[in-house]
């Protein structure tokens, strides 16, 4: 399926958004680092990735860790071809300890939609299991609702 493309509108770049939460919520690394461009450049945190090999490594190491990770993506701002996005996920370490993390993007698109650079900003905060709200995909009715702050 081709991805959406710049320029972008309200619509297209809240599409984007919820494209990229989906495919994130398979935990599949191949299918995730494909709506990225060959030479894609990424700030993870304190992490620096070039290129889709780099992505798919990340993320594979990324959920051999974060268990039963959910996420959930909004629309904050986008121009033309740049997005940027706020996020919450939850995820289960190897002790059993519940986190939820909190963060930022923002990404800039090639022509074809595919996105060429990513800068995230992320905190972890522990929770407590009874506290979860993000459980699995986004369904259906729930989709475009905003993120809560806490």
């Amino acid at each position: 399926m081709r991805p959406t493309t710049p320029p972008f509108t309200a619509e297209t770049a809240a599409q984007k958004v919820q494209a990229a939460e989906d495919a994130w919520n398979t935990r599949d690394p191949k299918k995730v680092a494909a709506a990225y461009t060959p030479d894609t450049r990424w700030r993870n945190r304190s992490e620096f990735l070039t290129g889709r090999e780099e992505v798919e490594a990340f993320l594979t190491r990324k959920w051999e860790t974060e268990h039963e990770y959910a996420l959930r993506k909004a629309l904050w701002a986008y121009g033309d071809d740049r997005i940027a996005v706020r996020f919450q996920y939850e995820w289960r370490d190897g002790t059993g300890q519940w986190w939820r993390s909190y963060g930022n993007e923002n990404w800039e698109f090639d022509a074809d939609g595919y996105m060429r650079r990513r800068e995230a900003s992320i905190n972890d905060v522990a929770i407590a299991e009874e506290d979860r709200r993000i459980f699995g995909p986004r369904p259906e009715e729930e989709r475009g609702a905003d993120l809560p702050m806490m």
